[in-house]
């Protein structure tokens, strides 16, 4: 998106009003594949009766079956894949269809052009690219290519533009978070890169997601706990507790390590909000093996979870393992295992009311317009529960707004949510809204194009 509205194209999030359409494709699972191909076969309609000229494919279907995609969705212009993102233009211009496939290689800094798309108070930063573990139910080294690192002083310097436009959070993102630096010969490459960002005055936090349990050091959590602007909260997904599913998915460890493992964090962070997800029903996966990972659960009693569904990728390296376990046992595990999660988080948020505590305003919910909604340092965005607002006016008048830094005092808890009231404006939200760099359009370039958000599947 940042560089087509460099080159002068002017986006619309509308197909209808768009004359090239683009569709960022993802497919990790099933589900999130068969979401692709619905969402390119209805582009293809509006290519065949509406006002679109042009539709282009882009993402990780395309490393899995470019030229499939050509031949059989003929509506189908040009496919870009995940390595290939600059030649957007190329693709958009009419000047490349179909490029041979090869290893992914292409990572984005801080020059490179970048249209922000959530709220100016919080943003993503991809710090890593790509992946070279082993996991058996993975396909995105495949997809991704090999891990890269971005480097340290352009991760730096888009954090500091960022916060000088606004954000008050930023979220440091990649496949494998924890490995960031090795390829670039850094050691604790992640806790330098944290504590680093810790000294950018206008954020309030800074937060990274997916770290790897065999990559989690002790310098690690240290530097969590010793700045303020690091928030107490560590995303690791372990995806299972059992040591016989474990090994089949190329992981190691078991849950007693994990159990160990979170101990560490939690005596080295006091107050850390933790946060994993599981895979259930994966190929040889008995139903001893589910109730390790049921106890597990109720001995860890993690702040947030997520619990996948197995689901077959074909070239995956579960793929033809043996032991499939059948779509309906494999749905009732779920279920079991986010009700028994659920009674947990309920417990944990218990210990919120009554207090006082910051918040971040993220404005009016989209569930309900009468309360506003805000995240504690122990939420991240999109996926975690949320902080309900239902009072944002303070006696004086004042009213706080989106992006503002408040105190809250919590009045009731859920299951997965707070609800509370501003008792107190901390600070205000400050900067502009990020924009792509003006230029002169030509005339021949004053094309809509109706770019397709990436879908979002968390692993």
């Amino acid at each position: 998106m940042g560089i087509l509205a460099r080159e002068g194209y002017e986006l619309t999030p509308r197909a209808d009003d768009a004359e090239i359409l683009v569709v960022n494709t993802c497919s990790f699972i099933e589900p999130a594949q068969k979401e692709s191909v619905d969402a390119i076969l209805e582009m293809a309609e509006h290519k065949k009766f509406g006002s679109a000229k042009k539709l282009i494919v882009a993402g990780c279907l395309v490393e899995r079956y470019r030229n499939q995609i050509l031949e059989q969705i003929p509506e189908v212009d040009a496919v870009v894949g995940t390595g290939e993102v600059e030649r957007i233009i190329e693709a958009v211009e009419g000047e490349l269809k179909v490029l041979p496939a090869q290893p992914p290689a292409f990572l984005y800094h801080d020059l490179t052009p970048r249209i922000v798309t959530t709220p100016k108070h919080q943003a993503y930063i991809k710090i890593a690219e790509g992946c070279d573990h082993p996991c058996t139910f993975c396909i995105i080294p495949q997809l991704r290519g090999a891990f890269r690192s971005r480097r340290f002083e352009s991760v730096v310097r888009e954090a500091e533009n960022l916060a000088a436009s606004g954000a008050r959070e930023v979220t440091l993102i990649g496949q494998d978070t924890t490995s960031y630096g090795e390829d670039l010969g850094l050691r604790d490459g992640l806790a330098q890169l944290l504590e680093r960002l810790a000294k950018v005055e206008d954020l309030l936090w800074v937060r990274f997601l997916y770290a790897y349990p065999n990559r989690v050091t002790q310098k690690m959590l240290e530097t969590l706990a010793a700045h303020e602007r690091l928030a107490k909260y560590i995303d690791m997904p372990l995806q299972h507790a059992s040591r016989n599913v474990l090994a089949r998915m190329k992981r190691g460890s078991h849950g007693d390590a994990f159990l160990k493992l979170l101990d560490r964090m939690r005596t080295t962070i006091p107050g850390v909000a933790l946060r994993t997800s599981f895979i259930v029903g994966f190929p040889g996966e008995t139903e001893s093996d589910f109730q390790e990972l049921c106890d597990f659960v109720a001995a860890a009693k993690l702040d947030w979870m997520g619990v996948f569904e197995y689901s077959d990728v074909d070239n995956a390296a579960s793929f033809p393992l043996d032991g499939k376990v059948d779509a309906d046992t494999i749905n009732d595990r779920r279920n079991r295992l986010m009700a028994l999660q659920k009674k947990i988080s309920r417990e944990n948020l218990r210990k919120f009311k009554g207090r006082e505590e910051t918040a971040l305003v993220e404005g009016p919910s989209k569930d309900n317009p009468l309360v506003w909604e805000a995240r504690l340092q122990s939420m991240a965005p999109d996926i975690d529960g949320k902080l309900y607002l239902t009072d944002i006016e303070l006696p004086g008048g004042e009213i706080a707004e989106s992006g503002d830094v408040v105190k809250v005092r919590i009045t009731k808890t859920d299951a997965y949510d707070l609800i509370g009231r501003v008792v107190e404006i901390q600070s205000r939200t400050a900067g502009r809204e990020l924009a792509p760099r003006k230029t002169e359009i030509p005339p021949e370039k004053l094309t809509r194009i109706a770019t397709g958000a990436a879908l979002r599947v968390l692993a």
